[in-house]
């Protein structure tokens, strides 16, 4: 997410129910992230939002040269160093009434954290498919790259930030069915 900006305002987007068609039609969940898996699904299942991309948030560290690893980091000391690969949500809203009132509630999730959890555009996606959005957690002065090396006490935050992201989001979309 290299190109990761602040938020652009919707546009007509007369294409929309035929990408998300599309998009639903190519969606195998088994790709996904096991503990974003709910999250994606239960987004998906808004008439009024599709999801593009995802990830749970990758912790490296040790020996650990998985990039898919999705173990937690153990709650200890250490003086290791850890690749933190991003994770983020990355959707597509309709621009309609029930869009925007997801984009001002997706707003509020930064507010766990502004130096750590970020909502906006990537440039990338919105050019190929407008009206993309994509909630992020990685430290704000990395906020435009996909990983960064970081000492093991702030991947240990990281994670508890994550963990309480991905619980708001759930709240959002109980508030939402």
């Amino acid at each position: 997410m290299e190109t990761f900006r602040s938020i652009k305002d919707p546009i007509a987007n007369p294409t929309f129910h035929a990408h998300r068609r599309q998009a639903l039609l190519r969606l195998d969940l088994v790709q996904i992230d096991a503990p974003i898996v709910s999250v994606v699904s239960r987004f998906n299942e808004l008439p009024y939002c599709f999801t593009l991309q995802s990830c749970c948030g990758h912790f490296l560290c040790g020996g650990q040269r998985d990039p898919l690893n999705l173990q937690r980091l153990p709650g200890v000391t250490s003086t290791a160093s850890v690749e933190y690969r991003i994770a983020y949500l990355a959707l597509c809203v309709d621009n309609n009434d029930a869009g925007t009132s997801l984009l001002t509630d997706l707003g509020d999730v930064p507010a766990i954290d502004h130096d750590y959890v970020q909502f906006g555009c990537a440039d990338w996606f919105w050019q190929r498919q407008v009206n993309s959005y994509a909630l992020q957690v990685e430290p704000r002065r990395y906020q435009t790259r996909d990983a960064a090396h970081i000492e093991y006490e702030e991947a240990l935050y990281i994670q508890a930030v994550r963990d309480t992201v991905l619980s708001a989001l759930e709240r959002l979309l109980d508030a939402r069915s």
